[in-house]
């Protein structure tokens, strides 16, 4: 298997936490979003959306979109499983993932922030404020979902799920772009609790081989 990624994708990030929760072995392949490599023809040849992650099956076939790969893995390598048994369960953390994935991660992400300072000539303190005030955002509904539901290890019950592998990547890039999370006590430590397991130790971005301070 192998997964383009660049150290500094959190939807990378993501799909680096499931393969390291499942176990799996793969081949690292770096791809610099921040120098445009994705735009170059090699990578472009791989896929039409020239973003990562990108993954390829053990029999070549191409997997795009975070999510998409992880419950693919989670149905083809289903120990440990990454979404509830039950229907209320999964749509529970199917949801919470949505947020981060589909609420807060767009509107945060490189291309939009390049586009931001490039083409609409916005300041660093702008583009700083615009990411900052989205992330509270959605961090905040996020932990209004948390206190819903009675305390738990993790996001959504007692072990790991997809939930997790896409919070503890936003917390990530916000704690990179200095945003306040204070007020968010269950968010928070269920982020330490993940930190403490090599799984997520093993794909911050720290740990690629791609890896620049």
């Amino acid at each position: 298997m192998k997964l383009y990624s660049y150290f500094r994708s959190s939807a990378s990030f993501r799909v680096r936490i499931a393969l390291n929760l499942k176990g799996l072995a793969y081949e690292y392949v770096p791809v610099h979003l921040g120098k445009g490599e994705q735009k170059k023809a090699e990578f472009a040849a791989l896929t039409s959306e020239k973003f990562v992650p990108l993954f390829e099956t053990d029999n070549g076939r191409r997997l795009t979109q975070s999510m998409a790969i992880i419950e693919y893995l989670d149905e083809t390598h289903p120990e440990p499983a990454l979404l509830p048994a039950d229907s209320l369960g999964r749509a529970r953390v199917r949801a919470l993932s949505q947020i981060i994935a589909c609420e807060i991660h767009p509107l945060n992400n490189l291309r939009v922030l390049k586009y931001l300072v490039h083409d609409l000539a916005v300041s660093d303190d702008a583009k700083n404020g615009w990411y900052k005030h989205w992330v509270r955002v959605g961090l905040e509904s996020f932990e209004a979902h948390l206190a819903e539901a009675p305390a738990s290890t993790y996001s959504h019950g007692e072990s790991p799920s997809l939930v997790d592998c896409c919070l503890v990547p936003q917390i990530f890039n916000a704690q990179r772009f200095d945003c306040d999370l204070t007020g968010l006590p269950r968010t928070m430590k269920v982020f330490e609790t993940c930190m403490k397991l090599e799984a997520f130790q093993k794909a911050e971005p720290s740990a690629c081989p791609d890896y620049e301070a």
